[in-house]
Order: C-alpha cells, then sequence, then structure tokens
C-alpha cells in the first residue's frame, strides 16, 4: 500500500490510503476519490468484500482495480470482480504500469 501510493505521489497524484475496508469506505464517503487501487488481499474484509459494499453504496461509481498476486484466482472471483466493474490486475506492478492504470481509472472519470 504505501509503495503504491508513495509511486503515485512522486508521480503528482493525491493519494489517501486506508489499511481496512471499513477505513477505505468512511475516506471514500469523506471525500469522493477519482480512483480506487486496493489489493485483494486485506484484513477482515477482502478487495472483493470492499468492492461489493463500495458498490452498494451512495458514493457514487468509482473507477476500481482490484491487484493481487494471486496467480491461481478462482474464475469465480475474477469474474465478479468483472461483474463490478473492476479490473483485475497481477503484480508484480512496476512504476509506469501503476502510473498507466492510475491514468487510465482517472481518464474514466473525466
Amino acid at each position: 500500500t504505501q509503495t503504491f501510493a508513495r509511486m503515485l505521489r512522486v508521480e503528482g497524484y493525491s493519494v489517501r490510503t486506508a489499511v481496512t475496508a471499513e477505513s477505505g469506505l468512511a475516506e471514500a464517503t469523506r471525500q469522493r476519490p477519482d480512483a480506487i487501487i486496493l489489493d485483494l488481499r486485506m484484513p477482515l474484509v477482502d478487495g472483493l468484500g470492499f468492492l461489493r459494499r463500495l458498490r452498494a453504496s451512495n458514493i457514487g461509481p468509482v473507477p476500481v482495480a482490484i491487484v493481487t498476486g494471486d496467480y491461481f484466482l478462482d474464475d469465480t472471483i475474477s469474474s465478479e470482480v468483472h461483474q463490478l466493474g473492476a479490473e483485475l490486475l497481477f503484480k508484480p506492478l512496476w512504476m509506469e504500469d501503476l502510473v498507466g492504470l492510475a491514468r487510465n481509472l482517472i481518464k474514466v472519470t473525466h
């Protein structure tokens, strides 16, 4: 999380981070983000659970990408991620990959 945040800040993006789904949803409610990049593996509620809650909230249609290192991800998980309107990417993400991802996600909202 912090590595991605630092990489995006270097490129001039304003970044907010959250360690849990609850704090992430609270942050997104306080200030609607232009995009969300999250890890599939998070404590307590995973990235898919976060995405479900985000889509059920009144926050609005925020572009989301879920990143995972799990190359053997169950097809039902990847299918649900796509049905909920999010991109799914696999680690490692290099600086140019992450910046390109952020740029593409933000294009959707502007």
